[in-house]
């Protein structure tokens, strides 16, 4: 009797699957024909042709833009631009770039390049392209202009500062370096730094750089991973094994399947499991950036310090379409290895009417504890052990941060001031005078809420040109106010521009170099590994 009871139930489940799974499967094949009905009715009998690939790629990114940021579909051009991210080596010019309606935007110049050798200048806009003006392009075909074979000319048409000039290019093989500069900071304290986790060279230049330190005498360490947004899942992996025990768990992913799930341990033992060290970080620190800290931070092995972190706590996974365009879906969560998930933003509950996203960090956030049992927390990226001597971020100072604001000031700055010694430069209180007048009277890319909720009305209103002048006036004081807002994080924004002055001059390398020097986090980093009581203190409580 209790048999056939197990088994009526067991059919009654199976059965149940079954249909479930048949609906969904209906679902899919009707929303399909849905879409393939509209497209078909439109290619015939829209009044202007259609290009079946740009509407096809809109219409799939429109609609994953809606669940997260990283679950994206790739066109064949596509791939290519996040192979290249990935590997960092293709055939270029040697720039970074991002994009306006006049063309591409050089938003920084990589040292030695052909760009470098032709001339070209950070904040420089290429409008024409072999003859091919940008502006008439769709912005998807930006990116294939500027790359191609090693070897193959370009003729350029750039503007800088209102004027353009003509400039010829030869493309190159750009290879990234992800560790830029280290160098030993006192006879005993070392510097490494590592902007991005590209796979296969991240590891490997961290080696390079950590044992060339300790031939030169090392034996502290502060490996900065500011700005570094992240990348390879394995080179986090990696890079955290090099200083914890082989066999430790580094990071779990937990996804909607078995196969998204998995634990992932250190496998070699360590290039040093026990040099002191002090790992920097802030908010444009990223993904597998937070997975090292957070690790490290997990195990007592290092002081983290600095600012939270992004809080980017979700894995992607490249998988393979048809005709060479690839998806890259979010697969699951990861969690530190004391159980933490640092996920920020949670995209499952979006609000449906706005579409903001809330934050796990807004709500009572659980408690975890490290390997000496001090408390760490979730929902909210990797909080430091202790936290950088800047004023607190006014949410203003945020949105400036974000925006372009800064680029393009320096851009102005470094056209009026093209000799400027950029050894030992100080950014002075004059200058943050210079750079609150052109957010007053020049900027367009920091614009408040207030001010765009204004503009709408304003160009709702007919005949608005009668009120042109009280609009003007009330602009104007939503944007005194809203640079009052962001003067209170003066000392943090200056330094922000001081570095990037000190780039356009120097390269990368050595804006480093002036990090080195002058960075006020890397200084308290320093006297804090000089001070053994006080960081063993903090790894201990």
């Amino acid at each position: 009797m209790k048999n056939r009871k197990f088994l009526f139930f067991g059919s009654l489940i199976v059965i149940s699957l079954f249909f479930s799974f048949q609906s969904r499967f209906f679902e899919i094949a009707k929303q399909i024909e849905i879409y393939n009905n509209l497209f078909k009715e439109l290619n015939i009998n829209y009044i202007d042709e259609i290009n079946p690939g740009y509407l096809t790629d809109k219409a799939i990114k429109n609609t994953l833009k809606n669940l997260d940021p990283y679950t994206n579909f790739y066109n064949e051009q596509d791939v290519e631009d996040a192979r290249i991210r990935r590997e960092g080596e293709y055939g270029g010019i040697g720039i970074s770039t991002f994009y306006t309606k006049k063309g591409i935007v050089v938003a920084e110049i990589y040292k030695g390049f052909s760009a470098d050798k032709a001339g070209l200048k950070a904040g420089d806009i290429i409008i024409n392209v072999n003859g091919q003006e940008l502006a008439t392009l769709e912005r998807g075909q930006f990116p294939q202009m500027l790359k191609g074979v090693p070897g193959k000319e370009l003729s350029l048409q750039i503007e800088r500062n209102g004027q353009t000039k003509n400039i010829s290019v030869k493309l190159d093989k750009v290879i990234l370096n992800p560790v830029p500069f280290y160098d030993m900071i006192d006879t005993e304290t070392g510097y490494i730094v590592l902007t991005r986790f590209i796979s296969q060279k991240a590891t490997e230049s961290v080696v390079n750089a950590f044992s060339d330190l300790k031939k030169r005498g090392m034996k502290k360490l502060v490996f900065d991973l500011r700005y570094n947004p992240g990348g390879s899942l394995f080179d986090a992996i990696n890079i955290t094994n090099l200083f914890i025990p082989k066999g430790l768990k580094v990071v779990d992913t937990r996804g909607k399947t078995k196969k998204n799930s998995r634990t992932y341990k250190t496998s070699r033992e360590p290039l040093d499991a026990e040099i002191p060290i002090v790992v920097l970080i802030n908010g444009r620190s990223a993904s597998a950036s937070e997975i090292v800290s957070g690790a490290l931070q997990d195990y007592d092995r290092a002081v983290v310090m600095g600012e939270r972190s992004f809080g980017k706590g979700l894995v992607q996974r490249y998988f393979d379409l048809s005709y060479g365009t690839q998806m890259k879906i979010t697969i699951s969560k990861y969690y530190t290895p004391s159980g933490r998930c640092i996920q920020e933003l949670d995209y499952a509950n979006r609000d449906s009417k706005t579409g903001k996203v809330p934050k796990f960090s807004d709500a009572t956030l659980n408690e975890f504890t490290t390997q000496n049992g001090r408390k760490v927390y979730d929902g909210g990226g990797v909080t430091p052990d202790v936290t950088s001597e800047f004023s607190k971020k006014t949410a203003e100072t945020d949105e400036l941060l974000k925006s372009r604001a800064i680029f393009n000031f320096v851009t102005d700055f470094t056209h009026q001031n093209p000799n400027l010694p950029a050894d030992n430069y100080t950014f002075s209180s004059s200058s943050f005078n210079q750079f609150k007048d052109y957010l007053l009277r020049k900027d367009t890319a920091f614009v408040s809420k207030e001010e765009k909720m204004f503009q709408e009305a304003y160009e709702s209103v007919e005949n608005n040109k009668k009120i042109t002048s009280e609009y003007t006036a009330i602009i104007q004081q939503l944007k005194a106010v809203k640079v009052a807002k962001v003067s209170v994080n003066q000392d943090l924004l200056s330094k922000e521009i001081e570095n990037e002055i000190v780039e356009r001059y120097t390269y990368k390398e050595g804006m480093y170099k002036h990090l080195f020097k002058n960075d006020v986090t890397i200084k308290n980093a320093v006297n804090l590994l000089n001070n053994p009581k006080k960081y063993n203190s903090i790894l201990k409580n």
